[in-house]
């Protein structure tokens, strides 16, 4: 079942959700419209400040306990906050956010909390050895957390490859290997990389890797890690081709393979979500632009997420001419 959007006050989108105190807490972008004009590298989402959400219960009001963190309280951030993840560990609650630095890079950067709403409080630089866009933070059954992350376009994934920038960065041609999600272990204080970032393998049902010009299938953007019954299941967003995908495999960094669609297309360019089991149940949260009518004004909804016995996820479909 596809629920209502959470809000209608403020526009929100990228929805990372977590269960922190026997509750549901959302950490989204937010959208406003700051009158730029829209373009392929995202310019557009010209975000500027993080508000966190939670529910009690997954058909409750979503609380906005206000601003948790603002650009202008991170030294070394020039523009651009967008889609955040957070992850609780040693009585700290810890805020990773992408952001464009001084020279309009994407950097990786970390603020610190003791309350899951925040305020959150930057370090003074960002993440070593970190770029691109999309965390999301995944906690192993041993209590390692992993950080993926990445996305092309103008999430500028291209600019690397071996974690190195090139002086001219380009996607890969359409008959070589897709660009991967990245993934890192997380040193135990939660601040840095404990080891270089490495590839997100998907591989197709012969055992290859996706090409780039798979845009049906291959990676863009918007990771996202959970488990379920022994299995990982790694989500992700085709961009272009404006769908949730998922591949799985049978360890945190893969390889995995690509097993179908759990998101059709949804109103707007951008597609991202997370999912999250609740009280016994499992949860997809998205966002979609019914609300506005505009990509860059998105909302978030959320609607059941079914693993089929097969392993296999049923695919989701929003009726958008369901009155």
């Amino acid at each position: 079942m596809v629920r209502d959007h959470l809000t209608k006050d403020i526009y929100i989108a990228d929805a990372a959700v977590h269960v922190f105190e026997g509750k549901l807490y959302i950490y989204p972008s937010h959208d406003e419209d700051t009158g730029v004009p829209e373009d392929d590298l995202g310019s557009h989402f010209d975000m500027r400040d993080y508000h966190i959400f939670s529910m009690d219960d997954i058909d409750t009001k979503a609380v906005d306990h206000g601003v948790a963190l603002s650009l202008k309280d991170i030294a070394w951030a020039g523009r651009q906050l967008w889609d955040s993840d957070a992850a609780f560990k040693n009585g700290k609650y810890y805020l990773y956010f992408p952001v464009k630095d001084k020279t309009d890079i994407f950097r990786i950067g970390v603020a610190i909390s003791d309350k899951p709403y925040g305020p959150f409080v930057p370090q003074p630089a960002p993440m070593i050895g970190s770029y691109s866009i999309d965390p999301c933070l995944f906690k192993e059954d041993d209590g390692t957390h992993y950080m993926y992350f990445g996305g092309i376009w103008g999430g500028q994934l291209q600019r690397y490859r071996d974690n190195k920038a090139q002086e001219c960065g380009a996607l890969p041609k359409d008959n070589e290997p897709a660009l991967c999600a990245k993934i890192a272990r997380m040193r135990d204080d939660m601040l840095e990389f404990d080891e270089a970032p490495k590839d997100v393998l998907i591989l197709d049902e012969k055992g290859q890797p996706l090409l780039q010009g798979d845009n049906e299938r291959r990676f863009f953007e918007a990771s996202w890690m959970h488990k379920y019954n022994g299995v990982y299941y790694f989500t992700y967003s085709t961009g272009d081709t404006h769908k949730i995908c998922y591949a799985t495999g049978d360890n945190p960094y893969g390889p995995f393979t690509y097993r179908g669609v759990v998101l059709n297309p949804v109103t707007g360019w951008t597609t991202h979500h997370s999912t999250v089991e609740f009280k016994g149940k499992w949860y997809i949260f998205f966002h979609d632009v019914e609300i506005s009518g505009v990509t860059p004004l998105r909302s978030i909804r959320y609607a059941d997420l079914t693993h089929l016995p097969d392993g296999s996820i049923e695919t989701i479909t929003v009726n958008y001419d369901k009155k």
